[in-house]
């Protein structure tokens, strides 16, 4: 490799992998300019230019994660109640980088530098409270290297319950605009619609047409309007729902029947941005992301004969093409449970006896947070390792699905390695299986399955098709012209990959030889060489001026219930570093008539 201080980038003869571009591994070379790829360098350009050598080596776009809990209250309050999770990893300081510690949750400097070396470049917080929203942006804010943006959670909030128990879609979708630009957030999230709101009495929903206390509306009402309201603004990711009963056996069922809620709504056709314009957005045709989903695909009725309900819900989703899902992989190990849905985390505590946290966000949503460990000896935990897997694996359309732990869930987001070799090989999840309590094969079909993932596939599970999903692909998840130069280059040489020697391979997916963001070299083998500062997304979301102003008059009434005053609620652009917004407007032939 040579090196210059110049704006040009050249990565020479790698074997490209880039499915949005619809390339499979040839070689080609890769050009650079002011942090955007370009078609060609001038031959003075590319005198001046970094080059790096990627003959025999495998390149893709860098990597995207649409689902981490990376920043944010409850992700702080993981780290002060693990004191013990922070001495099992730690990255001392050096002349460029700061000290961090943390395994399961590290802290927010090691977490950038963590992704960075590991060949991502690009993470989204997947829950953001709005009365937490400032704490997120700081912790965003710190967090080094990586570009980020953050889901706002919405399904217990009591103003959108309110608007969809009087039917009224239009107004929620004017106070969802409002609620997106006053606190800088990318997409809606929906977590435990009608239950979380309940968990103030101690009590949940267990059913899409249960209503819950007071509001008297339920799950099912909550996700269809919640979707509506969605494809209404135009919001360039789709619904990102974590579905009622997670963690309680015999939960596909619900899952696969929430799925169906928003099967009517018909996708939003606005264009917005560049990205509605280009090929790649093309996919953007869903109306639903599930989260996690293997949290919410148990079978079984009870925990003495839990099996996976993976076969179930796959059927569904392989029948449908409004349904995108992350998996949430459980790779072993300990892990974090943390999550916006309150009473699931009470139901975890019940089960293990581990300390835990509960809080209630006011007028707004909840959470929980508890340590957890995953054991190849646990029925439970082999089976759910077994479950993740299949959620990839028996989904035919690779377009459907997204690679993910939920980190620090499942487990920790630095095992993505070892995830993306059980995808790749059967002998690495037999030999696995082999460390397992049999119910990991014996209540799973994992066992049967012989598909291996080609590294074509591995691009689209961490690259491509969360870039589509979260509306990003007119400038990530590819290495077409105009998108942004940030590049992983894996020491793998496809022409000569042993799916056999699995350890070499996980080896060699953890820590890439180059991790190139903006087309400058931040990361080579594991070491950071450079950290630059990431963007910020967030969507700025406009409804007609005479309906916000109508809505606002009683938002702000609603804040006598509230402990901040209106005035301190909104989130300051000063919070975010380098933000990039994207403007979306309601479309006056797509809006509903007001009821």
């Amino acid at each position: 490799m040579t090196a210059t201080t110049n704006n040009t980038t050249v990565i020479r003869n790698g074997h490209v992998f880039d499915p949005l571009n619809e390339i499979n591994g040839d070689i080609k070379d890769i050009f650079i300019k002011d942090g955007k790829v370009v078609s060609r360098l001038t031959s003075a350009e590319q005198r001046d230019a970094t080059i790096i050598d990627a003959t025999g080596k495998t390149v893709m776009p860098g990597g995207v994660d649409s689902h981490s809990h990376v920043a944010g209250a409850k992700v702080n309050a993981g780290r002060l109640m693990r004191p013990e999770d922070h001495y099992k990893s730690v990255r001392r300081k050096t002349a460029l980088t700061h000290s961090g510690s943390g395994y399961t949750v590290p802290s927010v400097y090691k977490q950038g530098y963590d992704y960075a070396a590991m060949g991502y470049t690009t993470v989204f917080e997947a829950a953001m409270p709005p009365l937490e929203a400032r704490h997120t942006h700081e912790e965003m804010r710190s967090t080094p290297i990586l570009d980020m943006g953050a889901y706002l959670v919405l399904g217990n909030n009591w103003f959108v319950m309110r608007c969809l128990k009087e039917g009224d879609v239009e107004k929620a979708a004017a106070y969802v605009a409002w609620m997106m630009r006053t606190h800088k957030a990318y997409g809606i999230k929906c977590v435990n619609p009608a239950g979380v709101e309940n968990w103030g009495w101690a009590k949940n929903v267990h059913g899409l047409d249960e209503p819950n206390i007071h509001f008297e509306v339920t799950s099912r009402e909550i996700i269809h309007g919640l979707a509506e309201v969605n494809e209404l603004l135009g919001l360039p990711m789709s619904l990102h729902l974590h579905t009622n009963n997670l963690g309680h056996p015999g939960n596909w069922e619900i899952t696969r029947d929430s799925l169906a809620i928003p099967s009517d709504i018909k996708p939003s056709q606005k264009t917005q941005v560049e990205w509605a314009e280009t090929k790649m957005n093309s996919r953007r045709k869903q109306s639903v992301y599930l989260a996690h989903a293997q949290f919410s695909a148990f079978g079984g009725s009870s925990w003495r004969d839990f099996q996976s309900g993976v076969a179930g819900l796959v059927d569904y989703v392989n029948k449908s093409d409004h349904v995108v899902i992350d998996n949430g992989a459980v790779p072993f190990g300990p892990a974090t449970a943390m999550t916006g849905d309150g009473p699931a985390i009470h139901d975890l505590y019940m089960l293990s006896g581990q300390k835990w946290s509960n809080t209630d966000v006011e007028m707004e949503c909840g959470s929980g947070v508890i340590p957890f460990v995953y054991l190849k000896s646990s029925p439970i935990s082999s089976i759910q390792w077994a479950m993740g897997l299949e959620l990839l694996l028996l989904i035919n359309d690779p377009w459907k699905t997204i690679m993910t732990t939920d980190h620090p869930n499942g487990g920790v987001f630095t095992q993505y390695p070892q995830v993306m070799t059980w995808l790749m090989s059967k002998k690495a999840r037999d030999d696995t299986a082999k460390e397992c309590h049999k119910w990991a094969y014996d209540k799973s079909s994992l066992g049967g399955v012989d598909r291996e993932m080609s590294l074509y596939e591995m691009a689209i599970l961490t690259r491509a098709n969360p870039a589509c999903t979260i509306g990003m692909a007119y400038r990530k998840g590819h290495l077409g012209v105009g998108a942004d130069g940030d590049v992983t280059i894996y020491d793998i040489d496809p022409g000569k990959l042993n799916l056999n020697d699995t350890a070499a391979l996980t080896a060699r997916l953890a820590r890439p030889d180059f991790t190139v963001k903006d087309g400058r070299i931040v990361a080579r083998k594991g070491e950071i060489v450079a950290v630059p500062e990431g963007r910020r997304y967030y969507c700025k979301a406009y409804v007609d001026d005479a309906l916000e102003k109508e809505m606002m008059a009683d938002v702000k009434d609603w804040f006598k219930y509230y402990t901040v005053g209106f005035a301190n609620y909104p989130v300051p652009e000063k919070y975010l570093k380098n933000p990039v917004a994207i403007p979306v407007h309601i479309a006056e032939a797509e809006a509903p008539a007001r009821r």
